[in-house]
């Protein structure tokens, strides 16, 4: 029986599926976006996941920590530059797997595997749901909304007893009139049709 083996094994020993994962990482982190089995893939986003969180904390140890998973300086670099600053905002799920038709020869369920913020398809609604915040208060903004048309009430009437009594002590204008310019006729014919009353 295998209770509490959580481990996706993929049918290799450790050693081996360690370095599949840092290859299937690195190229993941270099290309955006990766087709593979479904089955790797899924070992895939848990293996890059934690390693794209530690990218958002841009020091040398965290480095060091990465550079130990994938081994590959161009990928970590990548990471570190480009990644950490699009995914920033980004509270977790880094990664999507969409499934895709099996393969023909072995018949294996395929899948792309690629990093949310670099997909142009689906870029504008992650972008506006971006910048939504998920967490809540309770209780403040109810009460507010409660105290402002009363604080509305108590003062209003106030403020309409000043307006008018700055009404009442202001001068009178005196309206004034716009006199025309004086049009200068522009063509020869014109001043002739002027004088004669035309």
């Amino acid at each position: 029986m295998r209770h509490g083996d959580k481990i996706k094994n993929l049918g290799r020993k450790k050693a081996h599926r360690e370095a599949l994962l840092s290859n299937l990482a690195s190229q993941l982190i270099t290309h955006k976006r990766i087709t593979t089995t479904l089955a790797k893939a899924k070992a895939l986003r848990v293996y890059a996941e934690p390693l794209i969180t530690k990218a958002k904390e841009n020091t040398t140890h965290q480095r060091r920590v990465v550079f130990s998973y994938l081994q590959d300086k161009d990928a970590v670099t990548i990471l570190f530059r480009e990644i950490a600053e699009k995914i920033a905002n980004r509270p977790g799920g880094y990664t999507r797997i969409v499934k895709l038709e099996n393969r023909l020869g072995d018949n294996a369920e395929m899948a792309i595997i690629e990093l949310v913020d670099y997909n142009t398809v689906y870029g504008a609604d992650t972008a506006a749901a971006a910048k939504k915040s998920t967490r809540r208060r309770g209780g403040s903004t109810a009460k507010a909304k409660t105290a402002a048309p009363a604080a509305a009430k108590e003062v209003a009437p106030v403020e309409e007893a000043k307006v008018v009594e700055e009404v009442k002590t202001e001068a009178p204008v005196a309206e004034v009139t716009e006199t025309p310019a004086a049009e200068a006729p522009a063509t020869p014919e014109a001043e002739e049709n002027a004088e004669k009353g035309e």
